[in-house]
């Protein structure tokens, strides 16, 4: 990197910064404009990772639209004094709106969502018996069906496994957003402190139950923000079938995280 694009980032840092203060001391519909113009790309970046795998009549132009609404709700909630890094606090809202806007389209189809519990009632009946996690071949013999069917469902399923990761921890419990419990080195409430933790290793725990490759595909999409394509290059293997490792992975994660809400 040259010396003059190192001036020009510390250039656009030093103007963000002093956007944020400014709306922290003024805010006002210019500069939040102005900050929704420059966080814009987080948006499309998030509104393409969720739209991958969803049904074609699903526009990502929506996406990005609930997004927009996100970010804007990101921005007016933000503090900085919790020492987080805005772009992360962002993509959880940015990710959590256009959730919430799918899910009041009820964009899965009933005969879906009643297979999808079929399928995590019988992860966690094997769960419970094997005291691990059950193969594939295993699951396809507890829903009496051959393991072909399996992996088909598993593509049918994979709409329901457009999941943002604090749908995981909630799974079973009643439990806030998880960007509303992200570290807060200034927290006062005891009891708050203790029941994220608790959320966090429960859902900790849950992974390390998984596969080893479904533990990969969970840990690159979520916390490494590799798109599906991505993590088929890593694992060598094709987009479709990282698309039905995730799902795999989802269901077997929300059926042992149910499983501990109900121990």
């Amino acid at each position: 990197m040259t010396t003059q694009q190192l001036d020009t980032g510390t250039t656009a840092e030093t103007a963000i910064q002093a956007l944020w203060r400014e709306f922290a001391t003024s805010p006002s519909q210019r500069v939040r404009d102005r900050l929704v113009l420059h966080y814009a790309p987080l948006v499309k970046y998030v509104a393409g990772r969720v739209g991958t795998g969803l049904p074609t009549h699903v526009d990502v132009a929506d996406l990005i639209q609930s997004g927009i609404f996100g970010l804007v709700d990101a921005i007016e909630k933000f503090d900085p004094e919790r020492g987080l890094r805005f772009e992360t606090y962002a993509m959880q809202r940015i990710r959590g709106a256009i959730l919430d806007d799918l899910r009041s389209q009820d964009w899965v189809p009933r005969v879906i969502r009643s297979r999808a519990r079929e399928v995590e009632r019988a992860l966690d009946r094997l769960g419970a018996r094997l005291r691990r996690t059950p193969t594939d071949a295993e699951l396809a013999t507890e829903l009496g069906i051959t393991l072909e069917e399996l992996r088909d469902l598993y593509g049918q399923l994979r709409l329901t496994s457009v999941v943002a990761l604090e749908d995981l921890v909630a799974a079973g419990r009643d439990s806030g957003s998880l960007v509303d419990s992200l570290p807060d080195e200034d927290a006062v409430d005891p009891a708050a402190v203790l029941v994220d933790r608790d959320n966090r290793r429960q859902l900790a725990e849950a992974i390390a139950q998984l596969t080893e490759r479904d533990r990969i595909v969970v840990s690159l999409y979520y916390f490494e923000s590799l798109t599906l394509a991505e993590i088929g290059k890593v694992l060598g293997v094709t987009e479709s079938r990282v698309s039905q490792l995730h799902t795999r992975a989802v269901l077997r994660l929300r059926a042992k995280l149910v499983e501990q809400a109900g121990v």
